[in-house]
Formats: C-alpha cells, structure tokens, sequence
C-alpha cells in the first residue's frame, strides 16, 4: 500500500492531485499526488522513463495535466509558466539551459524579470524608478551569487563556467525569482563527488531560508542524506512515498531498480513509447529561437 501523503509541517506549500499526463493513447503519469511542506526537501526518484521530468512540467505549466490539480499555498496554479513563477514557484533543468553569451550577472538578473514593476516606457525613458528597480535588482543578484559562491565570476560569460558552478548559476538564477518552492531536476548530474557534497549543502542552505524543495535525482546516497521524504515513481505512478528508511526497506522499489518484474509493469515496449512521445512534446514545445522564450524562471527555450 503506498504511504500516505503527508506535509512534514502539516503546511502545505504545493499539492498535486490526481496528476495524469497523457500523450495520444500513451500515459506518461498517471493519478500522482504529492505533497510538499513548507520547510520540507522531497526528493522524487524512480527508474529512467518513469515520468519524473514529465511530473516537474505539470507542475509548473509547461505541460498542461490531462487530468488532476496542482496549487500553491492553497491557490491553484495556473497553466501558463511565467505566472507559475510569479505565484512563487521556480524550477532548473535537467539539461542546463543558460544564456550562454550572457555573463554570470546577467543571467540571475533574467531570473529577477517576475519581480520588477517598471514597463517598457520605463525602461526607455530611463526614468528615476527603473534606475532604482536596477540597482535593487542587481545588489539582490550580487546576494545570490554570494550565496551560491560565483560572485567573483560575475563578469564570466556562463558557456565558460565548469560544469557544476553552471550548476549553480541556474539555481541562483532560479531563486532570483524569490520562489517558496524550488524544483531541482537532477542538480547533481554529471558531478563529481565533491561537486555533489557542495550541492547538498548548498540544498540545505535554500531550505534554511525558508524555501520548501522538490528535487528529482538518480544519486540515491544524495536523496536519501538530503530529503525528509521520498516518493517513488515508476511506469507514471507513484510506487510508495516515505521517509527514507521506508523506501529503501520497500520490496517494490528495490525490484524496480534491479529490473525485476512486479505486478502491474507494462514491459519495456510501452516505456519506449512513452520515452518516445515525450521527446517529441519537448521537441514540439521548445521554441527555435532562444532570445524570444523565457520559461518560467527565466530559463531559454532553446539549446544551450
């Protein structure tokens, strides 16, 4: 039986009911909820194909639920991305998606687009409040990368950062938009361990200022150290939700992850289709040219 959904605070900052997404005749997830609690890090895994990117953009609007709800703090979401992000809800990418010919303080102040008033009269007339919006914007980017320890990178184009401080500056990027939840897809990829270990406290740091996590990993010991809870999806359902005692005790989770068959998996054909169709969704939804689209947290549509 799956482990009830249960905010750590018993206040929840994102509820999503009956989550399905469906593409065609293919089910990519189907009836998730979870929960996260205000002050909480969630951590989601499951196998490669068990739709766990395809949940983020549920939840954030870049793909519209087929059936089910997702709110904010008791309101819900709506279904287009920048007023996602608005609402208070920003989110990283599995595959970092930088202004790669913008410096390290430019692309932090794109992240700040949904938290300055000032119009596009504004901006070309120079007028006393854009200058002041400016400045505040930029001291509150100059605390960010502080925060995340790229302030003396700022004037650094982001294509020639490392890979893990790129890491970074799309997290600082995101909480440029001063979120109370953040979405992390995969924020240690392709680390090395001692990349890892500065992603973990940099996650606990986030969490200390008050800002609940949701973040999807393949790093079990990063999951496991980091999350108060865990859920589990495989095949577009959620397997088992616990702390992580419980689902690294589940028999289901550990058959999942060896590749042993359980009750109710569909085979490796339909996970290839699903793979399949939400490929071509991304692909369909991505915009050829990057300077035109921001995804909600100020993030490029287009390649890095």
């Amino acid at each position: 039986m799956t482990t009830p959904t249960i905010a750590k605070t018993g206040t929840a900052v994102l509820e999503a009911s009956g989550v399905t997404m469906r593409f065609g005749g293919l089910t990519a997830v189907r009836g998730v909820d979870l929960t996260v609690g205000a002050g909480e890090i969630v951590g989601l895994i499951g196998p490669n194909g068990a739709g766990k990117t395809t949940f983020f953009n549920c939840l954030t609007g870049l793909y519209v639920p087929t059936e089910g709800t997702v709110s904010y703090q008791g309101t819900r979401l709506s279904r287009k991305p920048h007023l996602v992000t608005q609402a208070g809800v920003a989110r990283t990418f599995q595959n970092i998606r930088l202004f790669a010919n913008m410096t390290v303080l430019e692309n932090v102040l794109v992240g700040r687009h949904t938290r300055t008033k000032e119009g596009l009269w504004s901006a070309l007339l120079r007028s006393p409040g854009f200058k002041k919006a400016e400045t505040t914007s930029e001291e509150r980017a100059m605390e960010l990368l502080e925060f995340t320890g790229l302030a003396h990178k700022r004037d650094h184009l982001a294509r020639n950062l490392p890979y893990g401080e790129q890491r970074k500056l799309e997290i600082a990027r995101a909480l440029a938009s001063e979120p109370g939840l953040l979405l992390l897809d995969e924020p240690t990829a392709g680390m090395n361990p001692q990349e890892t270990r500065a992603t973990e406290e940099l996650v606990f740091a986030i969490r200390d200022k008050g800002i609940a996590v949701l973040l999807i990993e393949h790093d079990m010991r990063f999951v496991f150290n980091l999350c108060d809870r865990v859920a589990v999806l495989v095949q577009g359902e959620k397997l088992v939700e616990g702390t992580s005692d419980v689902v690294q005790a589940d028999e289901r989770v550990i058959a999942a992850y060896l590749g042993e068959p359980f009750e109710g998996d569909p085979g490796e054909a339909e996970v290839s289709e699903v793979e399949a169709a939400e490929a071509h969704a991304a692909q369909a939804a991505a915009d050829p040219d990057p300077a035109s689209t921001e995804d909600s947290d100020g993030t490029e549509g287009g390649p890095q």
